[in-house]
């Protein structure tokens, strides 16, 4: 059973993999698409995103360690003798439709765990593919960019914060009531299109937070995140203010709210807050 230092290993030798077996793919993205159908998680699904797959399953079974795999392209299968031992959560391309259309902000993302649990994630690897920016996390030893550790934003004032919001849903108009507060009170309001590098933004202080309370993000989009927002020492909970405890599956739904700091996560939450109707 690999541990967490090899993990780390592990998962920048993905990261590569995912580098090299996505390269040629790129200069043909103008040529038709082949429909592929949908992935585990609900999204169409492009070649492009089963290759980057790919690139990460067959690295980790080089190792010959024993696995689930839980992605949202393939959903969750298992590999070797005892694969409830690691649990390996991927979204191989985080931000298809900005690749696609080469919008430059997209990842791969990949988080490992003892249990299909957010919260017993203990390795983590987001890879900003298009800028070469790679965010690590091992639980109790920090969050890094690159090899320079994270240090989020101190900004507690909505009026200087740039808040990123994900308000990509039909449902837009069951959410806009509690988004409405919090929009008339920050200027500089962001959605870039692949939330496992906006998480990390916050993570790393680029942005001073990052809220998706619409229900419809999967928790393989943002596990990997999650524990890079932690370890960075940024805050990451539910809507309500409560710690995420969620499984971790492609069909499982998350809100959350991420924010640099405990004081403008506090502003954050109280402005979102479903109100009682009188």
């Amino acid at each position: 059973m690999a541990d967490q230092t090899s993990w780390l290993k592990i998962v920048v030798q993905c990261r590569d993999a995912v580098r090299k077996r996505i390269a040629p793919l790129l200069k043909t993205l103008n040529e038709p698409q082949r429909d592929l159908g949908l992935g585990a998680g609900g999204d169409p699904v492009r070649k492009i995103d089963l290759a980057a797959e790919r690139a990460i399953f067959e690295t980790v079974k080089k190792h010959e360690v024993s696995f689930t795999l839980i992605s949202e392209e393939s959903g969750i299968k298992q590999y070797g003798d005892s694969p409830s031992q690691n649990f390996v959560t991927i979204d191989p391309i985080d931000g298809t439709t900005n690749l696609m259309r080469k919008i430059p902000f997209y990842a791969t993302s990949i988080a490992v765990s003892a249990r299909p649990s957010l919260e017993s994630i203990h390795t983590a690897l987001v890879e900003d593919l298009y800028h070469g920016v790679t965010y690590t996390a091992q639980r109790g030893k920090g969050a890094y960019s690159n090899g320079e550790k994270l240090t989020p934003s101190k900004i507690t004032s909505l009026e200087e914060a740039v808040i990123g919001v994900d308000i990509n849903t039909y449902k837009v108009r069951k959410i806009a009531s509690q988004l409405t507060a919090l929009i008339e009170r920050t200027k500089h309001l962001r959605h870039l299109g692949a939330n496992a590098l906006e998480l990390c933004y916050v993570a790393g202080g680029t942005t001073d937070a990052f809220i998706d309370i619409r229900g419809k993000l999967r928790t393989t989009d943002m596990a990997a995140a999650s524990l890079i927002i932690k370890e960075a020492g940024a805050r990451i909970t539910s809507p309500e203010g409560k710690p995420l405890r969620i499984r971790l599956d492609p069909r499982q739904t998350v809100f959350f709210v991420a924010a640099g700091n405990e004081e403008i996560h506090r502003v954050i939450l109280d402005l979102i807050r479903p109100r009682k109707e009188i």
